[in-house]
């Protein structure tokens, strides 16, 4: 399946649930509404024809007025990418966890949550890995962050 059948053939099966976007330079984004997470995860997942076995990365951004949960996908036996975003507020931001779909996201989410403050609901093992146990000072990849000894760089 080419890019071009692969945007095709999602936007004939999922047209509600994947809003494509004009971001993708190599392979095809979309948006999915944090709602419909799990259900579309497992969807790309059992889906025949596209197999979306591999969760190659998950990380969030912090737009300065919201936070984008951004997924990258591959099928391995299908040879296929793509990738999605979630848009959840920037204050009480919840996201699923889809550690039940691909095992690999257990690092990724507790990253999210860890740097950014974001929930991940029903992640069962949310506990620091990259700050000390006892860190106390916030989410640090937050742009509104600031701590005492913290010296922020100007903007591009």
């Amino acid at each position: 399946m080419t890019v071009e059948q692969l945007k095709e053939y999602i936007a004939g099966k999922y047209p509600v649930m994947m809003t494509p976007l004009d971001t993708g330079r190599y392979d095809p984004v979309y948006e999915v509404k944090s709602g419909q997470l799990l259900e579309i995860a497992r969807a790309l997942r059992d889906d025949e024809n596209l197999k979306f076995d591999f969760l190659c990365n998950l990380g969030a951004t912090d737009t300065g007025e919201r936070f984008e949960a951004v997924y990258s996908l591959a099928s391995i036996t299908k040879k296929l990418r793509l990738d999605f975003k979630v848009i959840l507020p920037y204050e009480g931001a919840k996201i699923d966890s889809v550690q039940e779909i691909w095992p690999g996201a257990n690092w990724f989410e507790r990253e999210m949550w860890e740097l950014y403050g974001i929930d991940v609901k029903n992640h069962g093992n949310l506990k620091r890995f990259l700050l000390p146990d006892d860190w106390d000072q916030g989410h640090p990849m937050r742009k509104n962050w600031d701590a005492p000894d913290f010296v922020r760089f100007p903007e591009l």
